[in-house]
């Protein structure tokens, strides 16, 4: 819809908040939310994995770590732990926590595929699977923006 010139337009601005269900959604709320995952991801990654070294180790398995199959899956596991108990504290519930996780794993899963036909190697792997992550966790945000854009 084009507005006459001296008359207001009816769409927001893009920094402007947009109402959702009587809720008006921030999107620098949403962005915040957003960087508070991915850290709380990082520190699940720096944490966790010490955890997994040892008790790997002491039950003679430490290889699962080197493995880029369960290797990976470890990683996204410790990501998905720390991001879920985050979400948990900022007051989401199960279904989005879920969502997100999800997001955690399906980026490995898909490129399980490649990696076993040895049309990509390890190293790749692990890029593309975390940087994959970011565009699936902003669709499994973009799926309920009002759980994530006034938390």
């Amino acid at each position: 819809m084009h507005s006459q010139p001296g008359t207001p337009s009816t769409a927001p601005a893009p920094t402007d908040a947009v109402a959702h269900n009587g809720h008006r959604l921030s999107a620098k709320k949403f962005a915040l939310h957003f960087a508070e995952m991915v850290v709380a991801m990082a520190v699940g990654m720096v944490v966790l994995h010490p955890v997994w070294m040892f008790v790997l180790d002491a039950l003679g398995a430490a290889a699962l770590m080197h493995n880029p199959y369960t290797g990976a899956l470890i990683m996204a596991t410790n990501m998905t732990v720390a991001m879920s108990a985050w979400m948990k504290f900022r007051g989401h519930r199960w279904r989005p926590i879920a969502e997100m996780g999800a997001a955690m794993y399906v980026p490995f899963l898909v490129l399980f595929v490649p990696l076993t036909l040895e049309l990509i190697d390890t190293g790749t792997l692990m890029l593309w699977g975390h940087l994959l992550m970011l565009p699936a966790m902003a669709a499994a945000m973009l799926l309920r923006p009002h759980d994530y854009a006034h938390c």
